[in-house]
């Protein structure tokens, strides 16, 4: 069952990572654009997969529930804003950013846990967000301009994590809910920039179509995956596979896209890396520690 876990959670982190050669095909299409597809499609195929399980039972309680409408709402809006902003870091350029931003991500997540959930960090994961926060302020001078779009990928999905994990529903029927929630407003733009003849479903060939409608089947498929996976596998494994994705994201903007990657922005990336090095290392001890604690107790 572990292995079956690794597979479907590491495969996930792999399509995650390759994600930009996807966009990448999307390039002349407006961000909005894709952005509108993927909420609608995405809506679309997590309903043909909750009318197929007859699983429906869930969606009136959770409407009437004033709480779980706003959290909803409110991860709706983080993860809308994750969608697109990666989506225009691909497609600018910035594919190397974006890598930057996922792998500050769990170091952020750690740090909103501290400031929403009065969690209390250890003195070795103080010294890890020290070192990447010095990484950031190096790479932010190194630029001539903050990485917006990197920080704005993981400020995003944290707080969207920090959401869900206050979430009474799972992650098909979250889903199903935040892109039902998005959805409108995404269906109004879509069809009036169809209307003034600057949509691209119908303009442009078959395969752009085809692909704007894949960008929603990916989303659920890969989430159907990635759920599977983590009910399999501990944590601390989790915490080790999601280096995969930000992995190949640099390896795509450095070696396939050749984007800008001079000693400077080196420093600066190896001043996160390190970060992150401390921070898992530190988590494996820990909880090492922790396991060898309790079976030593006496039953």
């Amino acid at each position: 069952m572990k292995n079956k876990g690794v597979f479907l959670t590491g495969g996930v982190y792999v399509l995650w990572g390759l994600m930009p050669i996807y966009w990448k095909q999307l390039g002349d299409v407006p961000a909005l654009q894709i952005l509108g597809h993927r909420i609608v499609w995405a809506l679309v195929f997590t309903c043909i997969l909750l009318t197929i399980r007859q699983d429906w039972g869930w969606l009136r309680p959770a409407l009437r529930s004033r709480k779980t409408v706003l959290i909803f709402l409110a991860s709706t809006i983080f993860l809308s804003i994750n969608w697109l902003t990666y989506i225009l870091a691909v497609n600018t350029n910035h594919v190397i950013e974006a890598s930057l931003g996922n792998f500050i991500m769990p170091l952020l997540t750690v740090a909103l846990g501290v400031l929403i959930f009065r969690e209390r960090l250890r003195g070795m994961q103080w010294l890890a967000i020290a070192i990447a926060a010095a990484g950031i302020g190096y790479l932010a001078v190194v630029y001539g301009q903050f990485p917006w779009l990197g920080l704005m990928l993981a400020a995003s999905f944290a707080l969207y994590g920090a959401l869900r994990k206050q979430a009474p529903l799972p992650s098909l029927q979250g889903l199903t809910l935040e892109t039902m929630f998005a959805a409108p407003v995404a269906l109004i733009y879509l069809v009036t920039v169809q209307s003034t003849g600057a949509g691209a479903f119908i303009r442009d060939d078959a395969v752009i179509a085809a692909l704007l409608i894949g960008a929603g089947v990916i989303t659920g498929i890969t989430l159907i995956m990635f759920v599977a996976g983590v009910r399999l596998i501990p944590l601390i494994t989790i915490g080790i596979l999601q280096f995969i994705q930000p992995s190949i994201q640099f390896g795509l903007g450095t070696l396939i896209y050749h984007e800008p990657f001079n000693l400077q922005r080196l420093i600066g990336f190896a001043l996160v890396w390190i970060a992150l090095i401390i921070f898992t290392v530190e988590n494996i001890i820990t909880r090492r520690r922790v396991m060898q604690g309790t079976q030593a107790e006496p039953a």
